[in-house]
């Protein structure tokens, strides 16, 4: 029986319980294909990502339709199943697709994959993103390592009463892991990739943004700007959970061009620097501790 909302929001103890549940599946198909061996990360395979799958080894594949509560994504290029095996050497959980706040809903579907990632014992994030460019002189296919984010969204995923083992001020100075970061930089070194590292505005969308809004997003400091990601981040802290995040820059932000933006042309920006950014994310992987 579920427990009633509350103001639109499932009660606390049905969003424990649905979290646990979907832990519970996971939990015995981790075993099945990993024996003893906790995921050393979660990937978000989405924009950039989405091929990251067929490099994992011997994937369990686990179709979100089968873990209760788990949201399912509804866009294009976002697929809906979690893979369990071997990257770069490492057991990891790859998770490909993932909703956003612009899907519907309250801000707990976003972190629901979060929450049963901490439930797993799983304590790094890593995650992908397609992004528009802000700062000049970055272009499209060219990726960047978040350092730090504005979270323009409006809400957060923690609003309301404290969920599970959550802190109920997270402290997000370090959001985004120096060491992790260190690691994926060092990497892109090392591959001879370009691999900017800078400031994510998130916005609510599922609108582009405006000149207008791009030029303010500028002034506070932003380097690109997307709809995803922060949500995550800031329940991934509040639960312990190490993070790292990389947007693929697929186009430039409203106004940097005198020409409009569309879905199509993130698409087919994230086709072609899949290949680097796929290399990157197992070889950054590989020498996780």
């Amino acid at each position: 029986m579920r427990v009633p909302s509350v103001a639109g929001r499932p009660a606390p103890r049905a969003i424990g319980a649905e979290v646990e549940g979907a832990a519970c599946v996971l939990r015995e198909r981790i075993e099945t294909r990993l024996g003893d061996d906790t995921p050393i990360a979660a990937i978000t395979m989405g924009s950039g990502l989405g091929g990251l799958g067929a490099e994992i080894e011997d994937a369990l594949r686990v179709p979100y339709e089968e873990l209760p509560g788990w949201p399912r994504p509804t866009v294009v290029g976002h697929a809906g199943h979690a893979l369990i095996g071997m990257l770069g050497g490492r057991p990891v959980l790859g998770l490909s697709g993932r909703v956003h706040l612009y899907e519907g809903g309250p801000p707990d579907r976003v972190a629901f994959y979060v929450r049963v990632a901490a439930v797993l014992g799983v304590r790094a994030l890593f995650l992908s993103n397609a992004a528009g460019a802000i700062r000049e002189g970055w272009r499209p296919g060219e990726l960047m390592l978040i350092s730090d984010h504005l979270n323009l969204t409006g809400t957060s995923p923690l609003i309301g009463p404290v969920v599970g083992a959550e802190h109920r001020f997270p402290d997000l100075t370090f959001a985004y892991d120096r060491e992790l970061r260190a690691i994926v930089l060092g990497v892109a070194t090392e591959l001879g990739q370009t691999l900017h590292e800078g400031v994510y505005a998130a916005m609510h969308g599922p609108a582009f943004e405006t000149p207008a809004e791009i030029r303010m997003l500028r002034r506070l400091g932003a380097d690109a700007v997307g709809m995803s990601t922060v949500p995550e981040v800031i329940a991934a802290r509040a639960l312990g959970i190490r993070c790292v995040a990389v947007s693929c820059l697929t186009n430039y932000a409203a106004g940097v061009l005198d020409e409009p933006l569309n879905h199509e042309e993130v698409l087919e920006t994230t086709k072609l620097a899949q290949p680097g950014f796929q290399r990157l994310v197992a070889e950054s992987i590989r020498r996780f501790s």
